[in-house]
């Protein structure tokens, strides 16, 4: 077990220096003049000499991208140019946004997904397997942005106008202000991407569970006589789960990364909507931290979803 996780940590720290190495070229080899898009649009000469000099970007390739990787080690990842702040300021600011997002959505997604998954698979071909798969396809073929538009419209436009202005327009109120209404202005934005994740775990769920129920070891357990419910829950679902822990680890690690549509539809001033922000007046060091810090969440993530298969599978142990 330790030396499954030790292979499997190791192979994420290469993969971390692999996409670091793709940044750097990406900003720094790629462009002919790197410190002019650094500046920004408005920058003068003087403020394109004082980035150059900073960076030494005069110096061999090699030397740059060490200094830029133990920068990177250090927690320097450069100033946002239009605002003079910190780049891991701005991140830290986000990532409590886009944390909240995404693990309250999580929840949701995960209980409906896997819940209806199960529901439909030990009822397989009946009217309510066919009702919650159609249902699943309908959330499945909605685009993110269409959702959130509704549930704006329905939720907060149409029920301020009959008065009873219970969801806000959209923002962020941090949970040290108040449960209640950090609660608030996140529900809508749970609900817009749980419906829309949980269409994907339930059709996920119910496949795995269809074939697992097929397994010999479930045909010897009720063979011998134990009750259906332990069945379903002690052996079927262990096993069917697996596929789904996969998912699940990649998209937790993708929405921490940023939630960029959900996060622009409802105002959330989260990692998503900071990307968009920096894309749009090309911070590059802004999107050099946000695209480093999404990186490493997907890896993270993705250790996880290993260590999720060891506990649920032994046999993946030895491999």
């Amino acid at each position: 077990m330790t030396r499954f996780l030790v292979r499997r940590t190791l192979l994420g720290l290469v993969v971390m220096w692999l996409i670091t190495v793709a940044v750097f070229s990406l900003f720094f080899v790629a462009p002919n003049d790197v410190a002019r898009p650094l500046a920004g649009r408005q920058a003068t000469p003087a403020v394109i000499a004082s980035i150059n000099e900073r960076l030494g970007l005069s110096r061999p390739i090699w030397q740059q991208y060490l200094s830029f990787l133990g920068n990177a080690l250090h927690g320097n990842l450069g100033y946002d140019y239009y605002h003079s702040v910190p780049v891991t300021t701005i991140i830290v600011q986000a990532v409590p946004i886009t944390a909240s997002l995404a693990i309250g959505a999580a929840i949701i997604w995960l209980v409906l997904g896997v819940s209806s998954g199960i529901f439909s698979a030990i009822r397989p071909r009946t009217f309510a397997d066919r009702s919650i798969t159609g249902l699943a396809l309908v959330f499945y073929s909605m685009p993110s942005f269409l959702l959130g538009v509704l549930l704006l419209y329905f939720f907060y436009f149409r029920l301020t106008l009959a008065g009873y202005p219970i969801f806000p327009a959209g923002g962020y109120v941090p949970i040290t202000q108040g449960v209640l209404p950090w609660a608030q202005h996140l529900v809508l934005p749970w609900i817009s991407l749980a419906l829309l994740s949980a269409a994907i775990y339930t059709r996920l769920m119910r496949g795995s569970m269809l074939d697992v129920l097929g397994e010999d070891f479930v045909r010897t357990a009720r063979s011998k006589g134990i009750r259906e419910g332990r069945v379903i829950g002690m052996h079927a679902v262990r096993g069917a789960l697996t596929p789904v822990v996969t998912q699940f680890g990649i998209d937790l690690g993708t929405l921490i990364g940023g939630v960029v549509v959900t996060e622009t539809v409802f105002s959330l001033p989260g990692l998503g909507y900071t990307a968009v922000n920096a894309i749009t007046q090309q911070d590059l060091p802004v999107i050099i931290g946000i695209v480093l810090f999404a990186s490493a969440a997907v890896v993270v993530a993705n250790i996880l979803v290993d260590i999720g298969y060891a506990l649920l599978d032994p046999r993946v142990r030895l491999h």
